[in-house]
């Protein structure tokens, strides 16, 4: 299923809606659009295999080059617009796109990327751009007929360099029709949370990321409607679910923290009984925050762990997290299997490198073979790891302790920032926290936690309120755990799914840039 199969029966339905202003595509309009985008596409040249970049924020319009991609057999390469120039034209590049189409909102970003790359054909929706062609104007020109033959394309998107510079991932096409059923998305999680004609999704998180990219496409091809929020606010969440009656949506933990943090009468007052799902994932949630998001919103609360590279994935709903708290789930897609640094298998509660097996690894970082293979197992070519550690419980429920390239190792015992990061989650005075460990001449490495001060803890002196974190670290992890150090700043660098980029605290530490307690 796709959009012109709702197209056909419920035209006037909304396939998105913009929360912030109410616009509406519906999917007459967008099956047209597509359908016409995509025909100028292939008068432009482009055939299946070819790649389409998008630079954009979250507008209606980013639908219509997604699932004109989706209906040719392309890519498209959705770019994240909180890149800095060098960044952007990195990935325009590095991922070959022939079309750049950019919002007119990122018009200064646009420039600055056009003259790092040569992309030859260049389209602007939102207004007029210089450089660029009318992306309205492409659509209204070009043919309503359908292309002859319509295979199905994907995405071709990039990591969010959290360990370095951005890798492109790159997945087989799907050797299926646009119409026909078997598109992995769909099937895995559009079965697994119920998506259908009922589901009014909101998804609060950028359209360049991966997940709300893919599960807003899995919601329109089950012929749900799609409510995008501009950015995440978690007072603006809360109203949308109650103004759209939301029945499901996709956040992640950071998110949970801040809707905790609201305060007790607001959170009181929302109605929030018309979900049926909130999925999360993307990054580890702390224990704490989720018992009290399933206090709150009931047995709603649905995790999954997977990544862009979609090597594996597990899942795990309220109940049985319940009973196994902190654990991310069972096997969903492939089968977990936690190896030693040397490859060994090991067994229950051991902690090791996460490795899925599957059958067939589909995926490769492009242009990279050998980043590519880095991640294969070295002696199952079809087991592969995104660099996670965890563990196996003696019932096959998979928990996760960090990134392997997170591991602190201080005094030869290894240290997993998550678990520190974790107990101040709801702290009173932690508005954000990221912890590192950074060179020590007698212990190879020490503790260090970056923290973002609450606005409540702003006016405590830098002492005290390091005496009182200290303190609290003290009563509820080991003491070798306790960072020796905390530094207050007013910004931690996370990617906008919520995911920390400690290379860029590592550099700040490094250049002395802080102010240590």
């Amino acid at each position: 299923m796709y959009p012109g199969t709702w197209a056909a029966t419920t035209p006037d339905k909304p396939a998105a809606i913009l929360a912030s202003s109410g616009a509406v595509l519906t999917y007459a309009e967008l099956e047209d659009r597509s359908t016409r985008f995509a025909r100028h596409l292939y008068d432009e040249g482009l055939r299946p295999g070819d790649v389409i970049a998008l630079l954009s924020d979250n507008r209606l319009e980013a639908f219509v080059a997604y699932w004109a991609a989706l209906r040719s057999g392309l890519y498209i390469t959705a770019v994240n617009h909180n890149l800095s120039t060098s960044e952007a034209a990195y990935i325009v590049e590095d991922c070959g796109a022939q079309v750049l189409i950019i919002s007119a909102s990122k018009a200064e970003l646009a420039a600055g990327v056009l003259a790092q790359t040569e992309v030859a054909r260049r389209l602007a929706f939102g207004g007029p751009v210089d450089g660029f062609a009318s992306f309205e104007d492409a659509i209204e020109a070009a043919s309503d007929e359908p292309l002859a033959e319509q295979p199905h394309g994907d995405d071709l998107l990039y990591s969010s360099g959290t360990t370095g510079r951005p890798k492109g991932i790159k997945i087989a096409l799907p050797p299926i029709r646009i119409d026909e059923p078997g598109y992995l998305y769909v099937t895995i999680f559009g079965g697994l949370f119920g998506y259908g004609t009922e589901t009014v999704y909101l998804s609060p998180a950028p359209i360049y990321h991966a997940a709300p990219l893919r599960f807003m496409g899995v919601v329109q091809a089950l012929g749900g409607t799609v409510v995008m929020m501009d950015k995440f606010d978690a007072e603006a969440f809360l109203d949308a679910v109650e103004r759209y009656r939301v029945t499901d949506t996709q956040v992640v933990p950071t998110m949970f923290v801040r809707l905790l943090k609201l305060p007790e009468e607001r959170r009181a007052a929302a109605d929030t009984s018309s979900f049926r799902t909130v999925v999360h994932a993307a990054a580890p949630c702390p224990i704490e925050v989720k018992r009290q998001m399933i206090d709150w919103f009931g047995p709603v609360i649905h995790e999954y762990y997977a990544s862009t590279e979609a090597i594996g994935a597990t899942y795990v709903n309220s109940s049985d997290w319940l009973a196994h708290p902190g654990t991310v789930g069972k096997p969903l897609l492939g089968i977990p299997r936690i190896c030693s640094p040397e490859g060994e298998l090991l067994g229950p509660d051991e902690i090791g490198t996460v490795y899925f097996e599957r059958e067939v690894l589909s995926f490769s970082y492009h242009g990279d073979p050998e980043k590519t293979a880095s991640t294969q197992h070295p002696e199952h070519p079809n087991w592969a790891t995104v660099g996670d550690l965890g563990y196996l419980d003696a019932e096959g429920y998979l928990f996760l302790t960090d990134r392997k390239a997170f591991m602190i190792i201080s005094g030869g015992v290894n240290i997993y920032p998550q678990e520190i990061e974790d107990i101040f989650s709801l702290h009173p005075a932690v508005a954000d926290i990221a912890v590192i460990g950074v060179p020590d001449e007698e212990m190879g490495e020490r503790v260090v936690a970056y923290v973002e001060p609450s606005d409540s803890a702003r006016t405590i002196p830098v002492a005290e309120l390091v005496e009182t974190l200290t303190a609290f670290a003290r009563e509820r992890i080991a003491h070798f755990k306790v960072p020796r150090e905390f530094i207050l700043t007013d910004d931690l660098p996370r990617t906008p799914p919520g995911k920390l980029v400690k290379g860029t605290l590592k550099t700040r530490y490094a250049s002395g840039e802080g102010h240590a307690g």
